[in-house]
């Protein structure tokens, strides 16, 4: 008889372990904000059937998690169960932003470039103590490696699919684009669009505050670096159809509600305006251009031909674009991936085209500015130069833009529709806005600004078409914080805004003024008379505002005398005289003795 006890079934029994609860970074978010409300570690629990231990230690991290969940780079990203490293959040987040943007610009990638890039950024975030301490549970520059099995992961966080990355992006892009036009066709036969019906849209970045490098005033702004260059530039989307019909552009500024735009209508700028953080094509902000810019623009320029409105959009198969959006009448087309520079017409000459006028009418104002006004400084004009001023830039250079040169760009994708115009190409509008802006900048005859080249110019120009910097990443990147710690002043709502009835007045007496003054010293009678007639008829919308301002100041409401007969018999019934405003005075002023 055998001694030994039977083993326990328990023994062979696989031990089950309690699956580890998760929470992703996005609802600690909102546990902590919770928390900062109720101030109630054992309600929050309750709420997120936790423990009460872990609500504390959720709130212990609160400055890594919210740092972790602004740096995300989108919205999938942020569903992750634990607090990673912030700087390596942050290097995959600026590394997404890196390669996205390498793609619509047709930069060929592969996995060793990406790896090595990853390591870079980590090093470079990582080690800036100055602009953002380490934390304590951060590990040391030396425990990330960009393994494949890192890169394996980051490519599945951030879906970037492996044909883009390890492909050869160039050869696929041309044979697609030499394919792409037949297709093109095809539909448009199918559908019968005319050429007002075929829109395409691009975004691109805008340095609006950027001079040509060598000029002293680029030199003053040039350190520290990157921290200029994200203040500075926008997004701006810009479509047209074969017709040469250019759309009010959209533009992607970082406030909402920039100073200089304080008293502006936003519905009535010369573009669309919208706003990102980072100034960044979102879906969402192209979802917002899409219903609330190209449909009602396209829609009314269609009815101003008397066409039906059925339209093709051609887009960019970009990141921030989708095909998802809907509208009745209009059919979205992406174009084949890494064939933007190829095929995508705004990129044929157009965008660099605008870019040029740009700088151009830019160098020119300031020779405008400078004539009149003896105390004239260029930096004193060049750091007044905001925002509004911009607009008003990107308002003249589209202007200059000729429809003959938003035609001639469809050259490659539907040439059937296009004329030859001779002068009109984008690259001979480029050349000749880029020799204007050369002669303008030697006419400032400032330092540096004698010596720039067509070249340099050109550079300026191509400047957004390089890869995202080391420090533009850095900027795209930062977290909430830093944001706020650089924010604008609120712009003061308090203030009367606007054309009021007294800025209306003051306005047309400078204008009288003005008149007065030209019929008076103007020895030319005839040219006096004749700039007094023009002007009036300038003026005319502002006096009709004003004559109906002052209508509707007159028409007070019936409640306005109710509250002053109920204010005065309270008054009366203290003991307390009351106080007559000059309106009343005619009607219960005491008769004098």
């Amino acid at each position: 008889m055998n001694s030994e006890r039977p083993a326990s079934s328990k023994a062979f029994r696989k031990e089950v372990k309690r699956p580890k609860a998760t929470m992703p970074i996005q609802q600690m978010v909102e546990l902590l904000d919770m928390v900062r409300e109720k101030k109630n570690f054992a309600a929050v629990a309750r709420h997120y059937g936790i423990n009460e231990s872990t609500v504390r230690y959720i709130q212990k991290n609160e400055a890594q998690i919210r740092s972790s969940a602004s740096l995300s780079f989108r919205e999938a990203a942020k569903n992750v169960s634990r607090v990673r490293n912030k700087y390596i959040v942050r290097m995959e987040s600026a590394l997404a932003l890196w390669i996205k943007d390498c793609m619509k610009k047709c930069i060929p990638l592969d996995g060793n470039i990406i790896r090595e890039k990853a390591g870079s950024l980590y090093k470079q975030f990582s080690t800036n103590e100055g602009a953002e301490p380490q934390p304590a549970t951060s590990r040391h520059i030396e425990d990330f490696t960009a393994s494949r099995g890192w890169f394996d992961r980051f490519r599945k966080r951030f879906n970037l699919g492996s044909v883009s990355l390890y492909g050869q992006a160039a050869s696929v892009g041309t044979a697609a684009a030499e394919k792409y036009p037949d297709t093109l066709m095809a539909i448009i036969q199918e559908k019968k669009y005319e050429p007002e019906q075929v829109f395409s849209m691009d975004e691109t970045g805008l340095f609006w505050k950027k001079l040509p490098s060598r000029t002293y005033l680029m030199k003053d702004e040039a350190t520290p670096p990157g921290v200029k260059v994200r203040k500075d530039r926008v997004t701006l989307i810009m479509c047209g159809n074969a017709a040469g019909h250019m759309l009010k552009p959209g533009l992607i500024h970082k406030s909402p509600n920039p100073r200089s735009l304080k008293n502006k209508n936003k519905n009535l700028l010369p573009v669309f305006w919208m706003h990102h953080p980072k100034s960044w094509m979102t879906k969402a902000l192209f979802s917002q251009w899409f219903q609330q810019c190209f449909v009602p623009q396209a829609k009314q320029y269609l009815l101003s031909l008397g066409m039906e409105f059925k339209v093709l959009l051609l887009l960019d198969n970009a990141g921030g674009h989708h095909a998802d959006v809907h509208s009745e009448g209009v059919q979205i087309q992406l174009l084949p991936p890494n064939t933007t520079s190829l095929i995508q017409p705004m990129d044929q000459g157009v965008i660099r085209a605008f870019k040029a006028l740009y700088t151009k009418i830019s160098l020119q104002r300031i020779v405008n500015a400078m004539d009149p006004d003896e105390n004239f400084t260029l930096k004193g004009y060049w750091r007044e130069f905001s925002i509004s001023a911009c607009l008003s830039v990107i308002q003249s250079a589209l202007g200059e833009m000729k429809k003959e040169t938003l035609n001639t760009c469809w050259k490659k994708l539907w040439p059937d529709c296009v004329h030859d115009y001779e002068g009109f190409s984008p690259d001979e509008v480029q050349h000749a806005a880029v020799n204007e802006a050369v002669m303008l900048a030697k006419l400032l005859g400032a330092k540096g600004f004698d010596e720039i080249s067509e070249e340099q110019v050109s550079n300026l120009i191509d400047a957004y078409s390089e890869p995202l910097t080391d420090a533009d990443l850095a900027e795209l990147t930062k977290s909430e914080t830093e944001e706020d710690e650089e924010a604008e002043p609120e712009v003061d709502t308090e203030e009367e805004q606007g054309l009021t009835l007294e800025h209306l007045s003051q306005i047309l007496g400078t204008a009288r003024n003005l008149q007065a003054m030209i019929e008076s010293w103007d020895p030319d009678m005839i040219r006096a008379l004749k700039f007094s007639n023009g002007f009036d008829a300038l003026l005319q919308p502002y006096k009709h505002l004003l004559h109906t301002l002052k209508k509707e100041r007159r028409q007070l409401p019936i409640t306005m005398f109710l509250t002053r007969m109920e204010t005065s018999q309270k008054e009366t019934a203290a003991g307390v005289a009351p106080v007559l405003k000059p309106d009343e005075s005619s009607a219960s002023a005491p008769m004098e003795m």
